[in-house]
């Protein structure tokens, strides 16, 4: 039986960039708002956090946000995000502090999921054995080695595993070389699937289109994952959630009510 109590997705910030990175080889010249998105789930044995945004000070301060965001690398400039996203902040309007978050699941490492580490140096953080590899290794643009550089009680996975009853990651790699998934099992409703990265928009997950940016241009690899998440909920009767959609975040923005 699951442990899950309940849901809430959480706007962190949001980006505009070409639709390209998130569709790969579709949409060139068009350009997209997406949501930057965390995820908490309280459970019997302690509340997960799905991911953490951006790190705020990397955005606010204009010497880091010039060093990280404003060269060649990103075309369309950093990502919005205001004082009041910070996720310290919209734990606060939950009554709740950083403190209470037990878990941090990292579905990878790049800026946009990892940044606001920073805020949770106190919890266990999951992720992949070869994301954080690649991540070390800065594989790409998209990973800022002092978003993960800390001093965190990491928990490193080298498969999928249930973090607790109704909570299962899923490795999904692809997008990145760790990059994984996860299974939450509501109490009452539907059960749900969060893509993460492995499925930007719903279109990727519609069209089986890889993400914009492929861990070493394995684009079949990154199809391969939405092909399998797809498939696993179909089999468990789960929503698909894309991960940077506006319009489907609009359509299931609960804030600060809740999914059971």
């Amino acid at each position: 039986m699951t442990q899950v109590k309940k849901f809430w997705p959480i706007l962190t910030g949001q980006h505009t960039y070409e639709k390209t990175l998130s569709t790969r080889g579709v949409g060139s010249g068009e350009v997209i708002k997406a949501p930057i998105l965390a995820y908490l789930i309280e459970t019997n044995n302690g509340r997960i956090l799905f991911d953490v945004g951006c790190d705020y000070q990397k955005i606010k301060q204009p010497d880091l946000r010039q060093k990280y965001y404003e060269h060649d690398g990103f075309p369309f400039g950093p990502p919005e995000m205001e004082e009041e996203q910070q996720l310290p902040n919209k734990l606060q309007i939950l009554g709740l502090q950083p403190e209470d978050v037990d878990v941090v699941f990292c579905s990878h490492l790049h800026f946009d999921h990892a940044g606001g580490l920073c805020e949770f140096c106190h919890a266990e953080v999951h992720v992949h054995a070869q994301e954080m590899n690649a991540a070390k290794n800065l594989e790409d643009e998209a990973y800022f080695t002092s978003d993960f550089d800390l001093p965190l009680n990491w928990k490193i996975q080298t498969e999928e595993y249930d973090l607790v009853p109704g909570v299962r990651a899923i490795e999904t790699p692809g997008h990145t070389a760790g990059h994984m998934s996860m299974y939450i099992e509501l109490p009452k409703g539907r059960p749900i699937v969060l893509a993460g990265d492995a499925a930007d928009l719903v279109e990727n997950i519609e069209q089986e289109i890889a993400p914009g940016l492929c861990w070493q241009d394995n684009e079949s690899m990154a199809i391969e994952s939405i092909q399998k998440l797809k498939q696993f909920s179909q089999q468990n009767n789960a929503a698909l959630w894309p991960n940077h959609d506006w319009q489907f975040f609009q359509k299931h923005n609960r804030f600060p009510g809740f999914f059971e």
